[in-house]
């Protein structure tokens, strides 16, 4: 288990519960929000140390300490420091603070879970958007000049402070507003990552799987409503395969799982390179619940779908993509690449740790990933053919329009309220599109809907992307309301 880091494309905030209440009564756990946030403001091992040994139960109790440390230093790095606030939200056992990152001013919030009973132990800390408007109305910008001036000092200070090592890029109805890369692609070699540098995707690949079937569904050579045994009779049991629909695996509910597990952590990664390799993992794979009773992500779900494809079509997964996804949308840089392969231009990614004396440390993720990314991820792309792939999807040229729509709204009647087919979708700002993240990779596509938006923040440090997506949200909010 890791430390729970998520940029939801849809939160609730409630109202903003500002610093006063707590000076008067502070709940246990907002006052252990508020050691948290002075523990990572002290960036100080032994203190984590002890703090974990004192304070943290259940779950949390359980994780390696270097987990806690590297979660409490990274914070501080990330953010030059957190000024508490106050709480964006209170419930019993729980609380949710806004801080601000002292490095850039942007906001941030923290979750932080308790016991209801004394000591009151950690049981769950999280990073979560913070509200629309922290602290007061935000200013309007009056122009797409000050939106592109405002970003451009965000990510320059985040890539100064070597926070962010990637590409970001802002379009407008197809046209690039702003576009910059930072960092090195490698950095045993100091090559510079360039704006046609590729990068890997982490879950983003799960949009093209999605819209691939979309195609097939348009050419009715399947339906929305199949079950997945007209494809595979078997997977994961004959019982569960007549369940499973195939719009329960485009919005995770389902009840099936994730591919990577235990088998993939101690197997060697060339093993891995096609559908069939990557569907050997899933085979000890079931229903952890009735299909489409409620939402859980779920890796091994989209890559059936690449199976699905390779039945329907009797054509290779990754040559199909090829073929419907990236040609047709001029996506030139993308692919799913074979890591033991030449391929020029593939950023490296990096992970973040601390030694014992707090000392910063960069490990590349070779080791750790596949070797070859599938229908659920793993693939590799630039910013500028994701933006092809975004300006393709809304123009039909991949789906008719109509089929877009379905894709890119939320399924309350499969019990999936902030996720479409293959698309986070965020009802309140109008913003579809997916993340990707893993140990060396921070990515993600924002289409914004309503005022023709898009934008892509590509990283090959983990964990990187989420205050730039934060940023450029706010930023773009800034603009003014979109009819």
């Amino acid at each position: 288990m890791r430390y729970l880091l998520r940029v939801g494309l849809g939160v609730a905030a409630g109202p903003l519960l500002m610093g006063p209440l707590l000076a008067q009564a502070p709940s246990p756990a907002a006052r252990r929000a508020q050691e948290i946030v002075g523990l990572i403001n002290g960036a100080n091992v032994a203190a984590v140390h002890a703090y974990v040994d004192s304070a943290f139960g259940g779950r949390m109790k359980g994780l390696p300490m270097d987990a806690h440390v590297n979660f409490v230093l990274g914070q501080r790095e990330a953010s030059g420091g957190l000024e508490w606030a106050g709480l964006q939200d209170e419930q019993p056992g729980q609380v949710t603070a806004l801080v601000k990152r002292r490095l850039t001013g942007d906001w941030n919030a923290i979750l932080v879970m308790v016991d209801t009973q004394p000591p009151y132990l950690v049981t769950r800390i999280g990073l979560r958007p913070p509200p629309p408007t922290p602290g007061g109305s935000e200013s309007r910008l009056a122009s797409d000049a000050e939106l592109v001036a405002a970003l451009r000092k965000s990510v320059e200070t985040l890539a100064g402070a070597d926070v962010f090592s990637g590409s970001v890029l802002l379009a407008k109805d197809g046209k690039i507003l702003y576009s910059a890369a930072f960092g090195q692609a490698n950095r045993d070699f100091g090559a510079l990552n360039r704006l046609d540098t590729k990068f890997n995707l982490g879950s983003m690949n799960k949009m093209f799987t999605s819209v691939a079937i979309a195609q097939l569904v348009e050419q009715g050579k399947l339906s929305l409503d199949d079950p997945l045994s007209k494809f595979l009779p078997d997977f994961p049991s004959p019982a569960a395969a007549a369940k499973i629909r195939i719009k329960h695996l485009l919005s995770h509910t389902s009840g099936l799982g994730s591919y990577f597990n235990d088998e993939f952590d101690r197997s060697s990664r060339a093993r891995f390179r096609t559908v069939d390799d990557m569907m050997q993992l899933a085979k000890g794979d079931s229903n952890a619940f009735e299909p489409g009773s409620r939402w859980s992500y779920s890796n091994t779900g989209m890559l059936v779908l690449g199976k699905v494809i390779e039945v329907v079509t009797k054509q290779d997964y990754f040559q199909y993509i090829r073929d419907h996804i990236y040609g047709p949308a001029g996506m030139t840089n993308s692919d799913a690449y074979e890591l033991d392969r030449v391929n020029p231009n593939l950023a490296v990614g990096y992970e973040t740790d601390f030694g014992a004396d707090g000392t910063k440390r960069l490990r590349n993720n070779i080791f750790m990933h596949v070797i070859r990314g599938g229908p659920a991820g793993g693939g590799y792309s630039t910013a500028e053919d994701l933006l092809r792939f975004a300006e393709a999807l809304k123009s039909g040229k991949l789906v008719a329009k109509q089929f877009v729509e379905v894709l890119t709204s939320t399924k309350p009647e499969l019990n999936s309220p902030q996720y479409g087919f293959g698309f986070g979708v965020d009802t309140a700002s109008g913003i579809v599109g997916h993340s990707g993240g893993f140990p060396g990779i921070s990515s993600n596509l924002d289409i914004f809907i309503r005022s023709g938006y898009v934008a892509v923040v590509l990283s090959n440090y983990g964990g990187a992307s989420p205050p730039v997506v934060e940023r450029i949200r706010t930023l773009v909010k800034q603009r003014g309301p979109m009819p």
